[in-house]
């Protein structure tokens, strides 16, 4: 492994190095020849247009933040795919969000039946009491039901439309997008409810 190479062996490791440069042509990979190193290096300088100073950096990094973020808002309220944050971009994230937002849910009106039945336990009367305690099992149960179907049938409908993509997390992105109230969803339903998909 560590041993010196022997005079015999020196020149066959030569010959093979040569043998290899003559098989290729030199102009074939690129089609230009390479730029000198100065050269390169002030290319470089001129694409690199970053301040000397850190103040006037950090200006613009969060002036080039601000149009990004601006940017992103624009598209979840009109859908554009092109600016939408990482996690909403792609095909298999657009049918999951059409496929939750053509149908109607139960999940959808959680926040508005958690504060009419915290109201209602919130009452002296035992009787109130024991209504929102059953109002409460019976929306957690007919959520749960829902979005088990809910989670099958959109597994099904990525399977037969999108078979060659990515779907992982599509199903727990679209059970997500249930929870929230319709008007508030981001990016905005882009379909009706009832419409196919």
């Amino acid at each position: 492994m560590f041993r010196r190479r022997t005079q015999d062996e020196q020149p066959a490791a030569r010959t093979v190095t040569v043998e290899r440069d003559r098989a290729r042509d030199p102009q074939a990979p690129k089609g230009r020849p390479t730029p000198k190193r100065n050269e390169a290096q002030t290319q470089r300088r001129a694409q690199a247009t970053v301040p000397r100073d850190r103040k006037t950096a950090a200006k613009q990094a969060r002036e080039a933040r601000r149009v990004d973020m601006a940017k992103q808002r624009e598209a979840l309220a009109s859908g554009d795919e092109r600016y939408l944050p990482p996690r909403d971009k792609g095909p298999v994230r657009k049918l999951s969000r059409n496929f939750v937002d053509s149908r109607r849910h139960v999940a959808e009106l959680f926040l508005p039946l958690a504060v009419i039945i915290l109201v209602l336990s919130m009452i002296p009367n035992m009787r109130f009491k024991d209504i929102s305690l059953v109002l409460w099992l019976l929306l957690i149960v007919l959520i749960i039901g829902q979005s088990f179907f809910t989670a099958m049938r959109l597994k099904k409908a990525l399977r037969e439309r999108l078979p060659n993509e990515n779907h992982r997390g599509a199903v727990a992105y679209g059970l997500m997008r249930t929870l929230q109230m319709r008007r508030m969803r981001l990016p905005k339903p882009q379909v009706k409810r009832g419409e196919k998909v």
